[in-house]
């Protein structure tokens, strides 16, 4: 599920992928349900692809928002993230992820964890796993990946081929590369 969900760098809140478009995403607020562009220069990034800083290896981000709503029960945060100060969010953050790196957290990061969280269960999203894309899935995006770059360049393909078969004609008549029988 987190793999459609989307943030987006300088927009607040979490947002939904609902189409994509040539250079750009179609991406639906989970705060307002409103549906806005975002393009190749806003940064995006997929909840699917986050992970937490821990002592051992990091931990990605749907076991963390899993960890927390076995804390909550799958309600909001019990913790204000404005309110509360650094060492509450701290110990806050630890009662369910006890090895995260001190050092590397930052409380700011904390934060934007529950504010994430609560803006999932505020749009009744609970399933925080991490789909899995069939290979058939993937081979659909690579091939509209290919039609797009092809759509995108008619008259680099062409002048290509225009090219290519100059070269052969002139190949052929200068004799270079020619067979002699």
């Amino acid at each position: 599920m987190l793999k459609n969900i989307l943030a987006v760098t300088g927009k607040p809140g979490l947002y939904k992928l609902v189409s994509h478009g040539q250079n750009m995403l179609i991406v639906e607020s989970l705060v307002d349900g409103k549906r806005t562009p975002t393009y190749a220069r806003d940064k995006i990034v997929s909840l699917a692809d986050v992970s937490m800083f821990t002592t051992g290896e990091d931990l990605p981000l749907s076991e963390v928002l899993t960890r927390l709503g076995k804390k909550e029960g799958l309600k909001v945060a019990s913790i204000d993230a404005k309110k509360a100060d650094n060492e509450a969010l701290r110990e806050y953050f630890g009662s369910f992820v006890p090895d995260f790196d001190r050092d590397r957290v930052y409380p700011s990061d904390i934060r934007k964890l529950i504010q994430w969280y609560n803006v999932l269960i505020n749009a009744s999203i609970t399933d925080f796993s991490v789909e899995e894309e069939g290979e058939e899935a993937k081979a659909e995006v690579e091939t509209k990946a290919e039609e797009n770059k092809a759509a995108k360049h008619p008259a680099r393909n062409t002048a290509a081929k225009t090219t290519q078969k100059a070269a052969g004609k002139a190949a052929a008549k200068t004799g270079v590369g020619a067979k002699k029988g």
